[in-house]
C-alpha cells in the first residue's frame, strides 16, 4: 500500500486542516479528542499560553473498558466537572481528524450535558 494513502496518514491530513481554523483563546479554550483502540483521552487547552487547563482519560478514571461508548460518556462528564471548576463553560471542539461518530460524539455529547458549551 502506497505510504500517503494510509489510514494515519489521511488523519493528519485532516487534522492539519482543522488545526489552521480552530485556535483556543482564554475565553473559548480547545476542547481536544484523542481516541486510541483502547483508550480515549480529551483535553482542553489555551493555545495562546499553550497550557492545558482541564485533562480526562479513560486510564485516569481506571475504567476496565476504555475503548467503548460507555468509557467515552464517563470520560466527558468527568471532563465537563473539572472545566466547571477550572472556571470553563465554552469551548471549540477539535475532533483531531477523527470522524465526529460513535466514541468521540458520546464523549462530546456528555460534555455538552455536563454544562460545557460548544
Amino acid at each position: 500500500m502506497d505510504n500517503s494513502k494510509s489510514r494515519k496518514t489521511r488523519r493528519i491530513r485532516r487534522k492539519t486542516g482543522i488545526r489552521k481554523r480552530l485556535l483556543g483563546t482564554p475565553e473559548r479554550p480547545r476542547l481536544t479528542i484523542y481516541r486510541s483502540l483502547n483508550h480515549i483521552y480529551a483535553q482542553i487547552i489555551d493555545d495562546t499560553t499553550a497550557k492545558t487547563l482541564v485533562s480526562a482519560s479513560s486510564i485516569q478514571d481506571k475504567l476496565a473498558a476504555g475503548g467503548n461508548a460507555d468509557a467515552a460518556k464517563q470520560v466527558g462528564t468527568t471532563l465537563a466537572e473539572r472545566a466547571k471548576a477550572a472556571g470553563v463553560t465554552q469551548v471549540a471542539v477539535d475532533r483531531n481528524g477523527f470522524k465526529y461518530h460513535g466514541r468521540v460524539k458520546a464523549l462530546a455529547d456528555a460534555a455538552r450535558e455536563g454544562g460545557l458549551s460548544f
